[in-house]
This record gives C-alpha cells, structure tokens and sequence, in this order.
C-alpha cells in the first residue's frame, strides 16, 4: 500500500475518532460505539488507526450514531479522495462486474486519444464475449467475488462500440505473449485471434504486437491505460491504480513510447496473429 494512501486513511481515522470524542450527547468509548453500531470493537479501533478502509455505509452509520450526520459528506469526499487512486477489487467486486465494467466505459467514453500496453491478455475493448467470459470468471474465482458473470461481459461488450465512434483514436500495443497465453480454452482463443485479424486495418484503431524475438528497452511489467495524456490506470493482483498527477503519467507515457518502438504494425503484427493461429490448429 502507497504512503500517500495510508496517509490518508490514517487521517480519516483520526477525524473518525474526532468526531466519537465530541460527540453532541456525550463522547463515547470505542467499546459503546461498536455496542451502538452492532460492531466488533476492534472495527471501531481498526478504523480509527488507520488499519481499515472504511466502506461509506461505515462512515454513514458512524456519523449517525454519533448524532452528527452532517458529517457524512464530508467523510465520504475524504474517502472519495484516496480510493480514487487505489480502488481494491474486493471493494470494488463487492458489487460485481458491471459497476468496475461501467466505470471503465465512462472513463474511455470521456476520452479522445487512448494509449493501451498489454503483456498478459487481449485488453477488455478488443475481447470477444466468450474471452471476456473466461477472463472475468477467472478473476471472480479469485477474488471470490459475485458471479455475476453475464452481465459484466454484456457490460464489457458495449465498450467496443467506442472502437468506431468518431473523434477517438485507440493506439494499442500487446505483447506478443498475449496471443499464445491459453487464460481460455483453444477454441475461444482461436475466436479472439480471428477478431484480432479484424482490428487491424479499423482506421480508430492502431494495434502494435510485440515479438517474442524484439529487442526491449524496458523490461514488459504490467499492462495499463493512459487517457489523453491526463491519467494512467494499471491493475495489481489486489487492487486497481487510477492515477492523475502529471508526474507519474509522464512516466507511463515515456515506458508506453519506449515499449512501441519494439512493436510491429500493419502486415507484420498479422503474420504474428497467424502464426499463433497456426500453433493453436498443431496442438
């Protein structure tokens, strides 16, 4: 977890304890509260110290509690403020697929030029719906999260329409280990490989394959999204990053720039699909 992000969760608890110690009726321990709200006590310490991430029901029955709902705006825009950097997918999943898929559509729906690199699997606007299926009950699975599977690939599949909308320009680039890795069965990457074949020439889209064989400049590290030069978001195995300073994306933009210039383009990225292609038929 970021300093900056346990920072802040830090000063969230300590304005959570303000607030339990000045209480309009009286301050309360940590134990009355937790009697009051039907907690443990050790949520109510573990929020206090930071060691938590308040969800906004937490914060709104603790205002409640506490004779102060005034103060739950002003506790979920502090709450608001550090998870729009650091999202967890435990969190975030907690409400299933769609609501992660939806915020993803409206962050690329609101952004003209999108830079992509990929090193594990076919980024979610360029997936077909049985990959997207595999993908995200993979990912349900791991997550132990609600299986709400359908309609997050429904979800997911509406992104595509942004593919030809006009004014956008999607300049993606992929390892070429995406098009070999089985995260599917072979019959659903021979699909993805076939609509892969279809994006290249789409004049929104210029997709890029890294080879095996290229030269790299940066090792490959992890996939993410840079949206008009404004902010990044690159996933972890607990969490998603949305991240704004300009700093940071400049760093993104430059790792995205140096990783292009071992791609290839046009025919060359096609005889790389077809080769995997070919592998898949010779298994």
């Amino acid at each position: 977890m970021s300093t900056d992000y346990q920072q802040a969760r830090e000063a969230l608890g300590l304005r959570l304890r303000e607030l339990r110690l000045n209480a309009p009726g009286g301050r309360l321990t940590g134990s009355e509260l937790a009697r009051a709200l039907g907690w443990p006590p050790s949520k109510v310490s573990k929020l206090e110290l930071g060691k938590q991430t308040a969800a906004p029901v937490d914060l709104r029955a603790w205002s409640d509690a506490l004779g102060q709902p005034e103060a739950y705006d002003e506790l979920k825009a502090r709450l608001a403020g550090f998870e729009s950097q650091i999202r967890s997918w435990k969190r975030q999943l907690s409400g299933g697929h769609r609501p992660v898929q939806d915020a993803h559509n409206a962050a690329q729906a609101e952004a003209k030029l999108l830079r992509a690199w990929e090193s594990s699997w076919v980024v979610g606007i360029l997936q077909t719906p049985d990959y997207a299926r595999a993908i995200l009950t993979r990912f349900a699975d791991l997550h132990n999260s609600r299986h709400d599977i359908e309609t997050g690939v429904r979800a997911r599949m509406k992104r595509r329409d942004l593919l030809y909308a006009p004014g956008r320009r999607y300049r993606i680039i992929m390892s070429e280990a995406v098009l070999r890795a089985l995260v599917c069965s072979p019959s659903v990457l021979a699909a993805q490989l076939s609509h892969l074949s279809g994006i290249i020439g789409l004049d929104t889209v210029e997709l890029g394959i890294v080879p095996f064989a290229a030269s790299l400049k940066l090792p490959p590290g992890s996939g993410f999204w840079i949206y008009d030069d404004h902010h990044a978001v690159t996933e972890t195995w607990h969490s998603e990053l949305w991240i704004d300073d300009a700093e940071s994306v400049a760093t993104y933009l430059r790792v995205w720039r140096t990783l292009r210039e071992s791609a290839v383009f046009g025919a060359e990225a096609q005889n790389l699909i077809n080769a995997a292609q070919r592998a898949l038929i010779a298994r």
